[in-house]
């Protein structure tokens, strides 16, 4: 069995590096882990025409560049939306999933709690710049969760990100993510839940993903945490290793050595 190869996305707030630096260096140098930005950050202006195509689009160029015909795929929040945009339409490219809270799995198969949340979301696009960021965090985490509120001046990296979290809600209205290009993934999946995340969302999510697709499904719970303290910075050395068993647990089931293309 050659390195495992794998992908990490980022949510719509942290750069990729700061996201995902603790989780790298936990994984080892067994691992060739590379904490790939969002495209929609490319540039200090938002895209106009971004979608989550954009961000499929950046992980093939990055997996491509670096000679990898199949990898792992993981991502956060709205990286993790992302990935699972990935694993529908280029299933043959991945090993397995990873999901770190998806924001989003589909405009299908909505619980009556789940279309409430969504509701709210869509809400928040009428609130101003100094209140946005405080409601997007306090839809994400149970009712008792004290969130800090966001630095005050924000740093400069984070001047787009309320733009690019509104980009992300306006894509999940719009996006068209398959139903049946999803249910036909048949890879390992691996979702890591936090148990103060509001469970009208995140845990939705988890529990439609499991019960209606991925055969092969392993949902880990982090009891303590919740979708702004994550498992890749608050715990990133137990996430490793559950990352590490499902990867090899992975690449046991591929009969032949994944293919590389020329150069990697």
């Amino acid at each position: 069995m050659g390195p495992i190869r794998a992908i990490l996305l980022p949510g719509a707030g942290l750069p990729a590096q700061a996201a995902y630096g603790d989780l790298i260096a936990a994984l080892g140098p067994e691992v060739q882990a590379v904490a790939k930005d969002l495209e929609l950050y490319a540039d200090n202006e938002l895209p106009a025409d971004w979608s989550l195509d954009t961000e499929i689009d950046g992980v093939l160029r990055e997996a491509d560049a670096r000679g990898w015909h199949k990898f792992h795929l993981t991502g956060y929040s709205g990286g993790g939306a992302a990935a699972l945009a990935f694993a529908a339409k280029h299933p043959d490219r991945l090993l397995s999933l990873a999901l770190l809270e998806p924001a989003w799995a589909g405009n299908w198969d909505w619980s009556p709690a789940y279309a409430e949340v969504r509701k709210k979301y869509d809400q928040l696009e009428t609130l101003p710049p100094e209140q946005f960021l405080p409601a997007f965090a306090r839809l994400g985490v149970k009712s008792d969760v004290v969130i800090p509120p966001p630095p005050d001046p924000l740093p400069s990296w984070m001047a787009n990100r309320p733009a690019g979290i509104r980009a992300f809600l306006r894509a999940f209205r719009t996006y068209d993510l398959e139903r049946a290009l999803l249910a036909a993934f048949s890879q390992p999946v691996f979702f890591a839940l936090g148990g103060l995340s509001n469970p009208d969302d995140y845990g939705d999510i988890a529990t439609r993903l499991s019960r209606v697709f991925f055969p092969d499904f392993h949902l880990e719970v982090f009891p303590k945490l919740h979708h702004f303290d994550p498992p890749h910075r608050i715990e990133p050395a137990r996430l490793a290793e559950m990352l590490r068993r499902h990867w090899e647990q992975a690449e046991s089931q591929v009969v032949q050595p994944a293919e590389t293309l020329p150069g990697g």
